[in-house]
């Protein structure tokens, strides 16, 4: 096993089950992410389960069905809402399921014609209203959350793979690497980000897809994102470096590589634990604010800022835009705080440490 945590690691995890607030904030996070990661069983415009002359389809994770498939004059996909309505009305024996959201986050769907804001409306199963073009707004916040979390997890990883690899570097070997990456670290955090980005996707070409671009967002943040990292890390290896252990490791004819991964590492794994939080609320947060200047996931993605831009410009007319969007940003946040407070609290050592 590359990375063994140590007694006093484990009794700090202890702890920080013991902290109720954050432990139960962790849980339901969690809980969050692995249902948004089965969303399509919840929230999805297509059948779960079809049953249609003796013959069992699953559209959900399956193929494209034209309505020819099922008896429909045209060669489109599918409407399964009203594929439904209609055996329900001629009693026939074929029958669907639906999810319990039964829409998905791009299709528009206006029940008089007219792509406006509606309500929320439980015979239109719009339990949270539509937005300004008719779209349903829980599976935009559904599908918004789980790109947000999943955007956010990735960012963190990559921070912390740029950031561990050059504060490692910096701390344990020192000398003219580390000084002349202090000096590009220092130059690259002057770059102003906000700008970088506007400049990076005004020369994106339109034609670029989705996941490219999405892709490109993620490398533009994580590029102006790991420098504090590698602070952290330098210092915090610059310190372990002087223990006795490394340097009965060097003895014993270690390499550096492995008394920096299987020694070092293991060591500092307390104070990278504690920013993994506010790395995912630091993630979140700008996302949703570019998203929410125009400069974020490309459209139509799915976003939260992209509905709090929506809600604003229509707050009065459809309050419940950005209301179910604030909402949504504040529950999320607030667990994620939650859980680094929590871990910051148990990881501390002048909260129980006892001097005698």
């Amino acid at each position: 096993m590359l990375f063994k945590l140590n007694p006093e690691t484990l009794k700090k995890l202890r702890r920080f089950r013991k902290i109720r607030r954050g432990y139960y904030s962790l849980l339901i996070l969690v809980f969050l992410l692995l249902i948004s990661l089965f969303g399509e069983l919840l929230v999805n415009s297509r059948a779960l389960v079809v049953h249609y002359e003796d013959q069992w389809f699953f559209p959900t994770y399956g193929a494209f069905h034209p309505g020819t498939d099922f008896g429909l004059p045209y060669a489109y996909e599918t409407n399964y809402r009203e594929l439904q309505q209609k055996w329900q009305h001629t009693d026939s024996k074929n029958w669907l399921l639906m999810p319990l959201v039964p829409y998905n986050a791009y299709e528009n769907h206006s029940s008089g014609g007219v792509f406006r804001p509606e309500p929320p409306s439980i015979e239109q199963q719009h339990y949270l209203g539509t937005d300004t073009t008719s779209r349903d707004i829980l599976a935009r916040l559904f599908y918004g959350t789980r790109i947000a979390l999943v955007f956010a997890l990735a960012f963190m990883a990559a921070v912390y793979a740029i950031g561990i690899t050059i504060g490692c570097a910096m701390g344990y070997f020192g000398g003219a690497i580390d000084l002349v990456s202090q000096r590009v670290i220092e130059v690259w955090s002057n770059v102003p980000f906000l700008y970088m980005v506007i400049i990076v996707f005004s020369v994106v070409p339109n034609t670029l897809s989705v996941t490219s671009r999405i892709g490109l967002l993620l490398g533009v943040m994580v590029l102006f994102a790991w420098t504090g990292m590698t602070y952290y890390m330098r210092t915090e290896t610059y310190r372990e470096k002087s223990r006795d252990y490394v340097a009965a490791a060097k003895v014993l004819g270690a390499s550096d590589g492995r008394i920096i991964l299987r020694h070092i590492l293991p060591n500092v794994m307390a104070t990278l634990v504690t920013f993994m939080p506010f790395i995912i609320v630091d993630a979140i947060s700008a996302l949703t604010a570019l998203d929410f200047l125009g400069f974020g996931l490309p459209p139509p993605t799915p976003s939260l800022g992209e509905l709090l831009k929506q809600g604003t410009s229509s707050l009065r007319t459809a309050p419940w835009i950005v209301t179910s969007a604030f909402a949504t940003l504040v529950v999320l946040l607030t667990l994620v705080t939650f859980i680094g407070e929590a871990l910051r609290e148990s990881f501390d050592p002048k909260t129980y440490t006892v001097y005698r």
